[in-house]
């Protein structure tokens, strides 16, 4: 197998999962790029997690309860060792878009409820999911639908699923956004059980037909007595939506894009891949899994290597996964969870119903010492199965030099590609200690405390921080 098909297994596997170790690269390079495709767009051909581990070791986290950041571990541990890396990057994907956090919803389970439905409806219909987090319990909570009713309308949940969830400004009118509105009173969530000595009781949506308008309402042109099925239906018809959707698949699989409230004024960084991607939806009734399969085969996906700065969860679940040894869930799973919180991605609790900005926001003076803190922190660690691997490797090769050894180690932590001046620095830094020595158990074990030294240097490189 060629070095190009292993540097594109790897793009793929970062931007599809969460990357992947060099063997499951040659593994899958055997099976080919379009097979993986297919296989990644098929979970169902992978076992599914189960919570038995972390229900016996960590039976808190069946319901967490508000304790900031724990929430999440039990979501970090599924991102962690998944055999369904798409799902669970789709699943992230669309926590990204329908933003409901923690801050306001007030308990973490409700907000997990959602994540399993991502994960359920995530790459099938975008209607159906559309639907379903109209229905959401925590969703509706967190946008005040269970205050809109037919004699006192409230218009949170309809602007923002018409502005950041399914069309963006500039594609509908205020008018929209209170016929909308009015379309889902009614559409709430039953009472409550007091809480009970292992934390809140579950939410369950309702419809209270007594309490939904039932007038008629005129919507993106349309008129007649509509309820919330309805408008996603007129929604989704607007060639508008498919934009929107396409776009946030072009920001999250493909390349950094400008935030989403500049949209309307912003020009997409490549209109024709957009326009494919927007396209494919509206002529494949917004199947998710056809249009991921169009991008990922796509030239504009192949050639777009290390164009979106890595997020948070992708930092740390991806090095996690690289390092090896996150398997069982051990003591400091909850510590692990806050990882990403430290570098500005607080799982399960995204600041506003904007979600989170991307690209280049993601970096200040703070969250990138937390990356290179922790990042340097697991390479460093020889004792983890993918770095004694990452040694193995390097000792089968018996190149000694120092250069042998920065070109071999920047191959099995990407492929990554630095500049000159770097890979300069890279050379001089290990050549002060002479050449690397296999020869015997006792240089070997030297060799591998300065692998670990020059792999720590390597992940506090810009190009690490992009996927």
């Amino acid at each position: 197998m060629s070095d190009q098909d292993i540097a594109l297994m790897a793009h793929l596997m970062r931007r599809a999962g969460f990357g992947a170790t060099r063997q499951e690269l040659e593994e899958r390079v055997a099976t080919g790029y379009e097979a993986t495709v297919e296989e990644l767009l098929d979970p169902d051909q992978q076992e599914a997690l189960t919570r038995n581990e972390m229900q016996r070791y960590h039976p808190w986290t069946w319901r967490p309860g508000t304790l900031p950041g724990m929430g999440a571990a039990e979501w970090l541990h599924d991102l962690v060792n998944t055999k369904r890396p798409l799902e669970e990057k789709m699943a992230l994907f669309w926590h990204g878009i329908f933003a409901t956090g923690v801050s306001k919803v007030d308990h973490y389970d409700d907000v997990m409820d959602m994540i399993i439905k991502f994960r359920q409806k995530g790459m099938g219909d975008f209607r159906e999911l559309l639907l379903e987090m109209a229905k959401d319990p925590a969703m509706i909570y967190w946008l005040d639908n269970c205050e809109n009713h037919a004699d006192a309308v409230n218009e949170n949940w309809g602007r923002e699923l018409l502005e950041l969830f399914s069309m963006g400004v500039g594609n509908y009118t205020e008018v929209d956004v209170r016929e909308c509105s009015r379309a889902f009173t009614g559409w709430t969530i039953e009472p409550k059980l007091p809480r009970g000595p292992i934390g809140r009781h579950d939410w369950f949506f309702e419809y209270r037909e007594e309490d939904h308008d039932d007038e008629e309402k005129t919507f993106l042109g349309h008129t007649g007595n509509f309820n919330g099925e309805d408008i996603i239906r007129y929604i989704s018809e607007d060639p508008a939506c498919a934009r929107f959707i396409a776009r946030h698949l072009y920001n999250f699989f493909v390349a950094d894009e400008a935030q989403v409230p500049a949209w309307s004024v912003t020009p997409p960084r490549d209109p024709e891949a957009v326009d494919l991607l927007a396209n494919t939806l509206m002529n494949n009734n917004y199947d998710m899994r056809t249009t991921l399969r169009v991008l990922f085969n796509s030239d504009f996906f192949k050639n777009a290597r290390f164009e979106r700065l890595k997020n948070p969860t992708e930092v740390v679940v991806g090095t996690l996964r690289m390092v090896g040894g996150a398997e069982f869930p051990a003591p400091g799973i909850g510590d692990l969870s806050r990882q990403p919180n430290y570098m500005g991605q607080d799982l399960l609790n995204p600041p506003s119903v904007e979600g989170w900005h991307t690209g280049s926001e993601w970096i200040n003076s703070g969250s990138l010492m937390r990356r290179v803190n922790f990042t340097a922190e697991l390479v460093g660690d020889v004792s983890r199965p993918g770095i004694k691997d990452m040694v193995d490797r390097l000792t089968a090769k018996g190149d000694t030099s120092p250069e042998a050894v920065v070109n071999g180690c920047l191959d099995l932590i990407g492929p990554l590609e630095v500049n000159p001046e770097s890979l300069t620095e890279l050379v001089g830094f290990v050549s002060d200690g002479g050449n690397f020595s296999w020869d015997s158990a006792d240089n070997i074990e030297k060799s591998t405390v300065r692998v670990s030294e020059l792999l720590q240097l390597i992940v506090s490189l810009r190009e690490f921080q992009y996927a």
